[in-house]
């Protein structure tokens, strides 16, 4: 669930286009496929929540991994593109869809099992403000400026008000909290991957997000069986939850944020992030029954106002 910069949740790997053919207008303004990808976004941390009520976190990420992989690999022959090619390439995505994929989606929907899908929604907000710590600590060529640095503090500090901090979590429970916060995390740690190793293969936005995807699956199909239950039922609620929540939140989501960088921008795409949180409690709330106090929104938006200065660059498209 994260934009072409390192700021979201679930992406693939941001490559070159290769294709020197002139572009098609889009049938929907950027606009309208804006608002759909933030809804899909948001909508992602209610499906996982229903998800789980049936299945193990482990098969709700891999029914999510396995139906996005499907909608990608579909388009990727419908458009007659090609998968990466080079051990080198494939060897790269398949750590990128550990740490951008199959870890951050597992960790999610572990969470869930002990906190609201709202609380993860706003801890899937703060990975720009661990990419933003990851630059200051180890990223020596991004250095950032004091109004960066600042967004981080003020960021932090808005996750403490959502968590209660002065009142012992305000109720919530610390390990969910403390996974959702890693897999925000390791959205910031595959996108610094990403950039060093795969920022220039030469093959397009679809084909590297097809093969990161189809890696993530694989990795996921290893994993489940031997640390999770496999499921013996299939309740049609939950099934219909992990299908949108791998066909639309994943796959069907890939492609309209591609389109959108590609029309508009990364700085403009990534903006998507701040609404997130937003629609994700909502649905929560609305839908879920799910309780909100009133540190949730007040922390959640200094921690939105923090990742929005983390964002700011002296010059964006």
């Amino acid at each position: 669930m994260t934009s072409a910069t390192a700021s979201a949740p679930p992406a693939a790997a941001s490559t070159a286009e290769t294709s020197s053919s002139p572009a098609r207008r889009p049938l929907l303004d950027w606009r309208i496929r804006f608002g759909v990808l933030s809804l899909i976004w948001g909508f992602s941390f209610l499906f996982i929540k229903v998800g789980n009520e049936a299945f193990a976190p482990l098969y709700v990420t891999l029914g999510r991994m396995l139906f996005g992989t499907a909608v990608l690999l579909v388009t990727v022959v419908v458009q007659r593109e090609r998968l990466p090619r080079g051990a080198r390439v494939w060897g790269h995505l398949a750590v990128a869809a550990f740490f951008l994929n199959a870890l951050p989606f597992s960790l999610f929907a572990y969470a869930e099992l002990t906190i609201p899908s709202t609380l993860a929604g706003i801890c899937n907000a703060a990975s720009p403000l661990w990419g933003m710590l990851l630059a200051v600590v180890v990223v020596s060529d991004d250095r950032p400026s004091r109004q960066r640095v600042a967004g981080l503090g003020l960021g932090f500090i808005g996750v403490l008000i959502v968590l209660g901090a002065w009142q012992g979590f305000s109720g919530q429970d610390p390990l969910g909290t403390v996974l959702a916060l890693i897999a925000s995390a390791s959205y910031a740690v595959g996108w610094q991957y990403v950039r060093r190793t795969l920022s220039d293969t030469g093959h397009s936005h679809l084909s590297m997000s097809g093969g990161q995807l189809l890696l993530g699956t694989v990795q996921l199909a290893l994993v489940a069986p031997v640390f999770a239950t496999t499921p013996t039922s299939f309740p049609l609620l939950p099934v219909l939850s992990v299908l949108a929540l791998g066909a639309l939140g994943t796959g069907v989501a890939f492609l309209v944020q591609y389109g959108l960088v590609d029309e508009v921008g990364p700085t403009t795409a990534m903006m998507v992030t701040y609404f997130v949180p937003v629609i994700a409690t909502t649905a929560g709330v609305a839908i879920l029954g799910e309780h909100l106090t009133w540190n949730t929104p007040v922390g959640a938006a200094v921690v939105l106002i923090g990742a929005a200065l983390t964002q700011r660059r002296s010059t964006a498209r």
